[in-house]
């Protein structure tokens, strides 16, 4: 609980953002000043990344009780925000009272609907099983307006939320939230579940669903390897492994973790939002993308103010991050689909591509005034081979004229970064060596 001193601080030293286009040349610099406070950090970046700004490099400090940071932005197009209803929005959310809350709750912009019922979901993965839930949410009687699902090291999570197929409206039912209960748990627990699969009812809104997503991976242990996952492995990520370090910097009592991998939306947030969980406070960081690669520098301590303590406690460290970063990553194709919103539209589109033979790696559906926008991250059944041309020509003649099918394959591998970037990279650990705090 924040004690009346930090009230006092925060009341008298409200929080102040600066928005500046003109002193970078391709980049919106975004300056945040706050009192400090838990969870900040992933509070500010949260709502950066909803708003599918990219961040490029970022300076950060938080020791003591206040809390500075620079974010250097653009827009996925690469161009500045210059939209001032984006800027507006920025500034009144990070300056608001309400930024000083333990969670934002859903998507930034977006007021939580209590319309719908949120059901999450976790358990092994296997080919099939998005259809097999759709099928089972269909012949209940649900309809999915959103959801979103994760697949990694053999491990499964989904967030949906669903409504009565005839009411249009939240299921109040507890009877019939039992039956849908016990269907998704033995659909997911499946022939060959390795633990006991999971299935619980959440509050519309309780929490930002992506970082729900993390949460319970992390909780299914998704950082352990699964022997028959190892050698897929070891060759993704178009041969850039991502390489995660935890070394100690005893005169600053810091413990220094130091991230380099392919550069990817929402990078940032999701390895300060694993760190976070994990319950360290990120003190000071940088983070600095090239042209393909991201590197990301972070000074923190345990919440009880310990730097990492053991090897053990190390590894586990570099193990949960490397999860963190992979798990939104995946070599598939991506298909986006649009097309009128129907009661059992996913549970058919699913069911279509398992009976092409492709598996889904990850989805994210969402539906809007009538329409249905829906992404897919697929691969063929093994894993190992391009999905074939004309696997998707199939798939469009099944799913009809109405609907529309668009494929973008993953971007190119990844090339290393110069021998300035790399310079770059080291500036704010040379800054540690000759400044103090």
């Amino acid at each position: 609980m924040e004690d009346e001193y930090d009230k006092l601080i925060r009341r008298m030293n409200p929080p102040s953002v600066t928005i500046d286009n003109n002193s970078s040349p391709d980049a919106t610099v975004i300056h945040v000043e706050s009192t400090n406070k838990p969870g900040i950090l992933l509070e500010v970046v949260q709502v950066l990344t909803d708003l599918n700004l990219v961040i490029t490099k970022a300076y950060i400090s938080s020791d003591g009780r206040w809390f500075m940071d620079v974010f250097n932005v653009k827009h996925r197009n690469g161009s500045k925000v210059k939209d001032e209803g984006v800027i507006s929005y920025i500034t009144k959310i990070l300056e608001s009272d309400t930024f000083y809350v333990p969670s934002l709750g859903s998507s930034v912009g977006l007021k939580p609907s209590l319309d719908y019922t949120s059901i999450e979901l976790a358990g092994v993965d296997r080919p099939g099983l998005l259809s097999e839930v759709s099928a089972v949410l269909a012949n209940l009687g649900c309809n999915v307006v959103n959801a979103e699902i994760w697949t990694h090291n053999a491990r499964a999570a989904a967030v949906v939320n669903v409504t009565d197929d005839r009411m249009g409206c939240a299921i109040e039912d507890q009877e019939r939230l039992l039956t849908i209960k016990k269907r998704l748990r033995n659909v997911f627990k499946g022939n060959n579940d390795l633990k006991t699969a999971k299935m619980t009812l959440s509050p519309p809104g309780s929490m930002h669903r992506e970082r729900r997503l993390h949460q319970i991976m992390f909780a299914e242990r998704d950082y352990e390897k699964v022997e028959w996952v190892e050698q897929e492995d070891m060759e993704d990520f178009n041969g850039l492994k991502p390489e995660v370090s935890v070394l100690d910097c005893v005169e600053k009592d810091y413990t220094v973790i130091t991230l380099r991998c392919k550069d990817r939306p929402k990078l940032l947030f999701d390895t300060v939002c694993t760190i976070t969980d994990m319950q360290y406070v990120v003190y000071h960081g940088v983070v600095h993308t090239g042209q393909m690669e991201a590197y990301q520098e972070y000074y923190i301590r345990h919440i009880d103010g310990n730097r990492v303590s053991s090897e053990a406690e190390r590894d586990r460290v570099m193990q949960c991050l490397e999860a963190a970063i992979k798990r939104r990553t995946s070599e598939a194709l991506e298909l986006e689909l649009c097309t009128e919103d129907r009661v059992g539209l996913l549970s058919d589109i699913t069911r279509i591509f398992r009976e092409n033979s492709l598996c889904i790696k990850q989805a994210e559906i969402s539906t809007e005034n009538g329409k249905a926008k829906d992404i897919f991250y697929v691969t063929d059944m093994t894993g190992d081979s391009p999905v074939d041309p004309r696997t998707i020509d199939s798939i469009r003649r099944q799913i009809g004229q109405h609907t529309s099918l668009d494929v973008k394959w993953n971007s190119s591998p990844a090339k290393p970064t110069t021998h300035d970037e790399t310079r770059m990279s080291f500036l704010f650990g040379h800054i540690f060596k000759s400044r103090s705090f």
